[in-house]
């Protein structure tokens, strides 16, 4: 078998792939008043005075939940406010954080919010971030199947829309000097861990033909 039909085969297998992958839809509700909040964080915190929360996705951030089930986080996220306790956040709008898609610890994805809509949930990276939660935490870690499926699912939406990145959370901070980063507030910015340095190496180690940077 020659080199180019080697390569041939490998695109083909990876489209099939792309085109084959199972989402379950669990949209949450993305209401009149959602659309308000999403637009007026827009502006207030990325500089974008626009008539709907659409956003043109360039990267992909990868979360863990922290805990919690694939129940309990999309009750979580269809919240429209955020609870008092997450002051830090708060602050800076009352709009609840949430995500694209959630993945099950079996590697079962769901999509809770249309990948071209804005979702809040990586500072300064929202107006053109997917963001991928996954069930897991320190003390969980993530799963074979979590990596698959992430991988999966990266694979698909860079077939789908400009992907240039993909990053886990703890990453993020990467970008604040960068064209890319849009937060008005300089002093606006958390520390995060996760999902971790592993699996993000395991996501990657799938995903090398594609080319995705993991920084500016």
């Amino acid at each position: 078998m020659n080199k180019l039909f080697q390569i041939l085969l490998l695109s083909f297998c990876f489209l099939v792939q792309a085109q084959n992958i199972k989402i379950v839809q669990k949209p949450i509700d993305y209401s009149k008043e959602k659309v308000k909040l999403s637009l007026e964080y827009m502006k207030e915190h990325h500089g974008l005075d626009q008539k709907t929360p659409k956003i043109t996705p360039k990267i992909i951030v990868l979360h863990y939940t922290a805990g919690g089930t694939v129940e309990s986080n999309f009750k979580y996220f269809n919240n429209l406010h955020l609870e008092n306790q997450r002051s830090t956040l708060k602050k800076q709008s009352s709009l609840n954080v949430s995500s694209h898609y959630i993945i099950d610890r079996d590697g079962t994805i769901y999509q809770l919010v249309d990948p071209e809509l804005f979702a809040r949930h990586t500072i300064g990276l929202n107006y053109c971030a997917i963001g991928v939660e996954n069930i897991g935490s320190k003390a969980q870690p993530l799963t074979d199947k979590q990596v698959e499926a992430n991988a999966e699912l990266v694979r698909f939406l860079t077939k789908k829309y400009p992907i240039e990145y993909v990053i886990g959370h703890s990453e993020y901070g990467i970008f604040r000097n960068s064209k890319l980063w849009k937060e008005s507030d300089p002093k606006y910015f958390t520390g995060k861990a996760d999902p971790g340095d592993d699996f993000m190496k395991k996501v990657r180690s799938k995903l090398t033909d594609l080319k995705l940077k993991s920084k500016p």
